[in-house]
């Protein structure tokens, strides 16, 4: 029954959840970039029940669509809100586990007339079916297209949401935090909590003990080593895991980023931990150094196709034309910074894609020395690709609950 004056109970969430969706397939946006929007005077509940919806949907959009047609002869379009709406009420029963009743009751309310007819005897006629989903979501096909053959051990790895990794500032810790916070650790200086943990009140937070970051996106850092003081560049550095790492590894380091509002939650972090770094805000093809770096770490603008299990709209809004135009902007930031280095000085190029041009392709135009990554430098069941360099894909690692796709590769200036 809906309140006097108000809406349906749990309404609000829907309809925040369609407008994130309508944000993403509509329009080409991130869930981030609309969440201001769609989520404004939601209370906290309600907010994390709309992101929940629309991330499962996303997730798993090509199996709910699948369903959709099988329960129907209307040729229902992509951008139907009859479709869109029926989307988000297969997440919440196959997904959230929502019971199918209040489903119905919830969701319903965003249609009116015949649209909300048709949506309420398909849905019916799914749940008396007893549909099930696959074991691994269906890529979009055009996704499944670009990755090939590691197509299906990748999904196999988007059918969750991540657990929660953490990397520490003092790696010497690690079995000591294990104990501490519950967790596992795949390698020194690592751990991981199962998802759900609200962060700001686990022990150690306000210490500035560790910070969270995929176990994948601190390996790059990782690649550098200790650096008993020589000078490093976290090059496109916000929202700044690396740049914390690389000062917890000795290095004394420059942090650039052309976002200044990205770079204060760096700032930010920097205080919480106790860690030093010069944070520089601009633009680095037009910014100069005063003297070249022993080490320089390029985490390049990308797609982000690689952290698709956390933020699965990349599933939906990233195409030919987006990998195009940021591999050009990476090969420029390569061989711009490659001039910034002294002579043996390293270089690593990482990005959080899953894409062959964003990572091995680039990594053939280099003209620097290679310095091929070994196996004790990869946590336990990783290993480096027959060229030295790191691959990893959401599918790698399944028994720990997988990890982000990144692809890093390290160079040496002789």
């Amino acid at each position: 029954m809906a309140k006097a004056g108000g809406d349906v109970p749990g309404l609000p969430a829907r309809r925040a959840a369609l407008r994130l969706l309508d944000g993403v397939l509509r329009r080409g946006e991130t869930l981030e970039q609309n969440e201001t929007a769609a989520l404004r005077g939601l209370p906290a509940s309600d907010a994390g029940l709309a992101r929940a919806i629309a991330a499962e949907t996303l997730r798993w959009l090509p199996d709910f669509d699948a369903l959709i047609d099988s329960a129907t002869r209307e040729n229902l379009p992509e951008d139907a809100k009859p479709r869109t709406v029926l989307r988000l009420m297969l997440a919440q029963w196959l997904r959230l586990d929502t019971p199918p009743h209040a489903v119905v009751a919830t969701a319903l309310p965003l249609l009116s007339g015949g649209p909300k007819r048709l949506a309420h005897g398909v849905f019916g006629a799914l749940t008396k079916r007893g549909v099930e989903l696959p074991a691994a979501p269906t890529l979009p096909e055009p996704v499944a297209e670009r990755w090939g053959e590691r197509a299906g051990t990748i999904a196999a790895g988007l059918a969750e949401p991540p657990p929660l990794d953490l990397t520490l500032r003092d790696r010497s810790q690690t079995a000591e935090w294990a104990v501490k916070l519950g967790a596992d650790s795949l390698m020194p200086g690592h751990l991981r909590l199962s998802r759900g943990q609200a962060v700001h009140g686990l022990e150690g937070f306000e210490d500035g003990a560790w910070w969270v970051q995929d176990l994948a996106a601190s390996l790059p850092a990782r690649m550098l080593g200790e650096g008993g003081g020589k000078r490093a560049l976290d090059l496109c550095a916000a929202p700044g895991g690396k740049t914390l790492q690389l000062a917890a590894q000795g290095w004394q380091v420059t942090a650039l980023d052309i976002s200044a509002k990205r770079l204060k939650l760096l700032e930010e972090n920097l205080k919480r931990t106790g860690l030093s770094a010069d944070v520089i805000a601009g633009d680095a093809f037009k910014w100069e150094p005063e003297a070249p770096f022993d080490a320089i770490l390029i985490d390049a603008p990308c797609t982000a196709t690689g952290t698709a299990r956390r933020h699965p709209d990349v599933l939906h809004r990233i195409g030919p034309r987006q990998i195009e135009d940021l591999s050009e902007v990476q090969a420029r930031l390569i061989e711009r910074a490659s001039g910034w280095l002294t002579p043996g000085g390293i270089l690593v190029y990482a990005v959080c894609s899953l894409e062959s041009e964003e990572g091995e392709e680039q990594a053939e135009k280099v003209w620097l020395t290679k310095e091929p990554v070994s196996a004790e430098e990869l946590p336990a069941g990783l290993s480096p690709t027959s060229k030295g360099t790191v691959r990893t894909d959401p599918g790698m690692l399944p028994e720990h609950g997988g990890l982000d796709g990144f692809f890093v590769a390290r160079w040496r200036k002789s």
